[in-house]
């Protein structure tokens, strides 16, 4: 590893690392980060690609390590980026593509990546608004389906995204990467189940399930302006009885064709759409 003085982009501060071997210990230590245990233990994980990186900064998160190519050196966003890092006191690293690739484990790695904080938000420290709409997930397995629910979440205008019980890491890589940086607006919290059926009966919002039993066609639900929770399931088992029991309201998802389950990810954009779509029409007629 050198030093290179870091006099390539105004107001630059500090030092830009060169790094080309995959036995330094710092690229050591951001390729661990492809294992949750060593995520658990840094509590930080890893974002791919220039505009995750800009969305991590509109939304406030502070680069603990930028990384990038060789090749990135001197443009604009990317010296503006370095800087704020910097800045900040965070560590910036101007790699090989040999080290990209090792880094994200992928052939055509992305120019640019950076190392974050993990946020989570404490379950007792939210009190749902009767405008809200929440989506607490039951022990979801598939990363790329935790992915795109976090961002359909913050498509729809969702307030955020409760993990219950053993649910798929959301700072894996491949989760990240399915967010294509909604991880950064959407706040996430994880909760026990025990801990999220206090918490449900302590603040009373309508917690809606969703189920293959359901007796409710989700389109017909009077949500009337309450704060509402969408509980999704596992995407093998569903919803286990304990928590089906705490619904307000079990719904189904009505099907014509062959199929008898949709994915979970896709059951959820139909129900929280729709959802959004009662909330935000009752507004609408309040005005």
């Amino acid at each position: 590893m050198t030093d290179k003085p870091s006099s390539t982009g105004p107001g630059r501060v500090g030092q830009v690392k060169e790094i080309t071997s995959l036995s330094n210990p710092v690229i050591k230590d951001i390729r661990a980060l492809s294992m949750k245990k060593h995520r658990d233990e840094t509590g930080s994980f890893l974002a791919e690609g220039l505009k995750l990186v800009i969305d991590a900064i509109d939304q406030g998160w502070n680069i603990r390590t930028l990384i990038y190519a060789k090749a990135q050196r001197g443009k604009p966003q990317v010296e503006k980026i370095a800087a704020l890092t910097v800045a900040r006191g965070g560590l910036v690293l101007e790699v090989s593509e040999k080290v990209l690739t090792a880094i994200t484990r992928r052939d055509n790695p992305q120019a640019v990546i950076a190392v974050f904080e993990q946020k989570l938000t404490p379950l007792d420290a939210v009190a749902p608004k009767p405008d809200e709409t929440w989506i607490a997930l039951d022990r979801v397995r598939d990363p790329g389906n935790l992915g795109t629910i976090i961002r359909t979440a913050d498509a729809a205008g969702a307030s955020g995204v409760i993990l219950i019980g053993d649910t798929v890491d959301p700072f894996s890589t491949e989760t990240v990467r399915a967010t294509m940086g909604s991880i950064f607006a959407m706040p996430l919290l994880r909760a026990s189940e025990a801990e999220f059926l206090t918490w449900s009966k302590k603040t009373a919002p309508l917690v809606v399930g969703s189920h293959l039993k359901g007796s409710v066609d989700y389109r017909t639900i009077a949500y009337k302006g309450r704060p509402v929770v969408l509980l999704m399931g596992n995407e093998q088992a569903g919803l286990p009885d304990t928590l089906a029991q705490s619904c307000g309201k079990l719904a189904r998802i009505p099907q014509t064709g062959r199929a008898d389950s949709l994915n979970l990810a896709i059951a959820t954009g139909v129900m929280l759409f729709e959802a959004r779509r009662h909330l935000l029409s009752l507004e609408a007629d309040a005005q």
